[in-house]
């Protein structure tokens, strides 16, 4: 009888202990369940970024709006602007005679014709021929009732010795009477008559076609 009481207690013991150890990771489990229940929620927020990638999208644009392309203006050409052919006059290196060259050049109208040609004789084209009248700057040239007005200024550069200054004149005459409406021919230094050009050759105001 007491052996069976021992045994029953044991048992009981036995079962007691079983059930205690089974109830410890159940009792784990719905902790861990709970804490992991009850950690916040992590939320990626994306508002910055999309409103980061609109405000770029819309700054590109703006800039891109704001960026213009000023349109280069071409002044239209003059088509009344005509190539007339004329001789010219210079000298040889030795400055010893007159050569005629043809030259082109190209004026709006018949006034502009008659500057163009007396300001052909600063630049002959080649290096063989010399031009007489190069270094003298011409202030103006006008064309009224068949007299041709030249107005120069003459720099200590641009004079030359008397044979130069001969030449100088002889195409200066030579390039002005090719146009026959031209009758006479006045040469003035900074808008004064003078006596010589260079001060060896005596000037006539004015000079004429029958002088040539």
């Amino acid at each position: 009888m007491t052996r069976k009481l021992w045994f029953t207690a044991l048992l009981v013991v036995v079962v007691g202990i079983s059930a205690g150890c089974g109830q410890k990771p159940q009792s784990a489990a719905v902790s861990d369940n709970s804490q992991k229940s009850s950690a916040p929620a992590t939320i990626t927020d994306n508002s910055n970024n999309s409103s980061g990638t609109s405000d770029t999208s819309t700054g590109g644009a703006t800039q891109q709006a704001a960026t213009t392309t000023t349109p280069t203006t071409t002044e239209p050409a003059d088509t009344n602007a005509k190539t007339l052919l004329i001789n010219a006059f210079y000298t040889d290196d030795q400055m010893l005679e007159l050569k005629k060259v043809q030259k082109e050049i190209k004026v709006g109208n018949d006034q502009d014709k008659y500057e163009a040609a007396i300001k052909s004789l600063q630049s002959s084209g080649d290096s063989k021929l010399f031009a007489l009248w190069e270094k003298v700057n011409f202030k103006s040239v006008s064309f009224k009732d068949g007299l041709l007005t030249v107005d120069i200024h003459l720099p200590d550069e641009a004079r030359l010795g008397a044979g130069g200054e001969s030449l100088a004149l002889e195409a200066l005459k030579k390039t002005s009477f090719q146009f026959d409406e031209v009758k006479s021919l006045e040469l003035l230094v900074d808008g004064q008559q003078v006596d010589t050009l260079m001060g060896h050759v005596e000037l006539t105001h004015p000079l004429t076609r029958e002088q040539e």
